[in-house]
């Protein structure tokens, strides 16, 4: 089978693929934007997170080629294998995601209350569940499981195995001539140059109109090896892709920054959560995934439009609050509550936000962080031998100069105390 796409072109999808791909938990993923309430402000932003699944299997496939292409294994049948593996994990990546994406995660319930089998009983079941908790939850469904291991030679538990570092698994299935493979496999999936990333950051930023996304794929692809390191193989980038690296880090650092902290979708997120707070709520994210396969954002539309909550009609109406104060700079920087307090006393509703950027949620200078390995970069000629070895955060000094974390502080209100809103805080009137 063959999907055409408009940011890779033709992707093939494999007879067993398939299988999975027409899963009703994966198509499920047709009715859940991959961006949130993006599309209110970029009206093209009305993409899926199933478009996008099929995008990143598409890429794990290349990368694992690319990685993959000086490896020497002892039989064809092992390569077959693991490639399958890490582009069943990049299709089914994103299960777990709610309504509307990210932006309804605040409203899962605790993950006691999800029965998540693969999860080790060491884990701590009192946080709030996430959408990762969600796709492990679902791997781990009946009717997933049973097609996933019908179909390939591998289990659910190996593809969760790859998405979650939390699921143990059993070490000798990734073991191939005493090399360790998960860690590498791991890192395609889920790491500071994962395809999930290469992916979203083009197909966000072609459905957005906007050019924070257009980093150089190709380049980075084509520049990524398999290093052994104590008997584990890691992911590796030549150190000719750095700049390329760079920009795509920054990309994303600035996509969030201007894209998906866009004030309009910023204050629809604030007035659902009070919508879903009120006391006369009725709307809650299921534990049961009998349930959750029919949560998406047709059905929380749907919902909004039946209820009488004045939250729940602003975002139906398209009545957002408006936005009076913001403001860039590091946390010490922008703190409003002083306005807002101001707004408070004179008797002006207000929404507080604060959105944080920062540039990598992997790695910290200096360190490396448990969950996810670290990523080696190889200081070499072309087509000479390595000459050095470093690490990501080592080769780049991006992590250094971007160290502090961005944050944008914003105050909105009611239409309708724009005006009185810009009287108290000494602002000139709107339009002047």
């Amino acid at each position: 089978m063959e999907v055409r796409d408009p940011i890779h072109g033709a992707i093939t999808v494999g007879t067993d693929e398939l299988a999975v791909l027409d899963h009703p938990f994966v198509q499920r993923l047709r009715n859940i934007r991959a961006t949130g309430f993006s599309h209110l402000a970029f009206p093209g932003a009305t993409h899926t997170r199933y478009s996008h699944s099929i995008g990143a299997m598409h890429l794990a496939g290349q990368a694992f080629d690319q990685a993959y292409r000086d490896f020497p294994f002892p039989d064809d049948r092992l390569r077959a294998r693991f490639r399958s593996l890490v582009r069943i994990a990049a299709l089914c990546h994103d299960l777990g995601h709610a309504p509307f994406s990210h932006s309804t995660e605040f409203a899962m319930p605790e993950l006691s209350s999800l029965h998540v089998p693969f999860y080790p009983r060491s884990l701590d079941r009192a946080r709030r569940a996430t959408h990762e908790d969600y796709t492990i939850a679902i791997l781990a469904s009946a009717s997933l499981a049973a097609t996933i291991g019908k179909k390939f030679p591998f289990t659910a538990a190996h593809v969760a195995s790859l998405i979650s570092p939390d699921v143990p698994t059993d070490t000798d299935f990734f073991v191939v001539a005493g090399l360790d493979h998960r860690r590498i496999l791991s890192q395609l999936i889920s790491s500071e140059l994962d395809v999930d990333r290469l992916d979203y950051l083009r197909r966000d930023s072609y459905y957005t109109g906007t050019r924070y996304g257009q980093v150089d794929a190709e380049w980075i692809l084509g520049n990524l090896s398999a290093q052994i390191i104590d008997d584990e193989v890691t992911l590796a980038l030549d150190s000719r892709a750095i700049y390329a690296f760079d920009h795509f880090l920054l990309a994303r650092h600035h996509q969030y920054l201007m894209v998906y902290f866009h004030h309009k979708s910023v204050v629809y997120e604030e007035m659902l959560k009070r919508y879903v707070s009120a006391a006369s709520s009725t709307w809650r994210i299921p534990a049961d995934l009998d349930e959750y396969l029919r949560v998406d954002d047709i059905a929380l539309e749907y919902h909004l439009r039946q209820v009488d909550n004045p939250w729940a009609r602003r975002i139906t109406e398209s009545r957002p609050y408006k936005r009076v104060v913001e403001k860039h700079g590091t946390p010490e920087q922008v703190d409003l509550t002083v306005e807002k307090d101001r707004l408070f006393d004179a008797g002006v509703g207000v929404i507080y936000t604060s959105s944080t950027g920062k540039l990598s949620r992997y790695e910290v200078v200096g360190k490396k962080r448990s969950r996810a390995p670290a990523i080696l970069v190889l200081e070499r000629m072309p087509g000479m031998p390595v000459d050095g070895v470093k690490t990501l955060s080592e080769a780049s000094d991006v992590f250094q100069r971007y160290a502090d974390a961005r944050r944008i502080a914003r105050l909105y209100v009611a239409p309708e105390d724009v005006a009185k809103a810009r009287s108290v805080l000494g602002l000139r009137p709107e339009g002047t």
